[in-house]
């Protein structure tokens, strides 16, 4: 038998030979080696969050501007770029002037890095604010043993029209903004309210990532990759953006209600998703 450990490779037996070469040392080595390589493995799995996106060509649309914007829907790691497959979702919806308006016959199948994904088009006609939703099909993650389902949603504002924003849509759980979701300058401080089934979620864990998305920026380490920030007692939570671009707020709880799979109960990780561009001032 024969194990390569850091570059050499080691003889524990031989057919030809059956003498045991060292063989207290040898395995010491080996438990070792996994050790590492398991913990390795354990990091990156925590550097890396799942998320729902839905990117759009512009978030503040003024006067001169094309009127349509384009929607970006996928299932994602922002910052490390690593895809997920995203099954068409369950509903997406636009809520504008009070009226919710389902947009699900409006997506585009589209594949990035070899996996799923889903564009969109929508023409504003008049003044106003924009809520775009979306809520997809039960994600089953094998490697964390549960079942994922994250309410995304993103808000565009239109010509000047700009009330609403602070107002929930309704979604089972969704991050309530307290800033503005949108124009916004690098640096300044976001804030939000973690909200399930409308009540706010004490102590709620947030999730916030950058979308790296031309891959430039290299974080110095896996622990950069994701912050984690909790929300307080009133669920309100707080971050200040220290890189422009777009970032996604990931607010993640358990549901009451499981799922089976393969006929057993399987927990359900609910997550409320907001996405925020940040700009510099120049």
């Amino acid at each position: 038998m024969y194990i390569e450990i850091e570059g050499q490779e080691a003889c524990l037996f031989s057919s030809s030979n059956p003498t045991i070469f060292k063989e207290e040392t040898m395995m010491k080595k080996i438990r070792m080696f996994l050790a590492g390589a398991v913990c390795s493995l354990l990091l990156s799995g925590q550097a890396m969050a799942h998320y729902g996106m839905i990117i759009p060509s512009d978030q503040t649309v003024v006067q001169g501007e094309n009127k349509t914007i384009s929607l970006d829907l996928r299932f994602w790691h922002p910052m490390a770029g690593i895809p997920m497959p995203l099954a068409k979702p369950a509903h997406f919806d636009v809520i504008a002037n009070g009226k919710k308006v389902d947009l699900l016959n409006t997506l585009q199948s589209r594949i990035v890095k070899d996996k799923q994904t889903w564009t969109s088009e929508y023409k504003i006609k008049r003044p106003g604010l924009y809520v775009f939703t979306m809520e997809p099909k039960p994600y089953w993650e094998p490697a964390e043993d549960k079942f994922i389902i994250h309410y995304t949603k993103v808000v565009v504002t239109a010509f000047g029209m700009d009330e609403g924003w602070d107002k929930p849509v309704g979604l089972k759980t969704e991050i309530v903004p307290l800033s503005k979701p949108y124009a916004e300058y690098t640096g300044n401080v976001f804030q939000g309210i973690v909200m399930m089934n409308g009540k706010p979620v004490p102590y709620s864990e947030v999730e916030v990532e950058y979308y790296n998305e031309d891959g430039t920026f290299t974080p110095p380490n896996d622990y950069y990759t994701t912050q984690t920030i909790k929300a307080d007692a009133n669920g309100v939570f707080t971050y200040a953006a220290p890189r422009a671009g777009w970032w996604g707020f990931a607010a993640l709880n358990a549901s009451d209600t499981p799922i089976k799979h393969d006929g057993v109960d399987k927990e359900v990780e609910l997550g409320a998703i907001i996405w925020v561009n940040f700009v510099d001032m120049k």
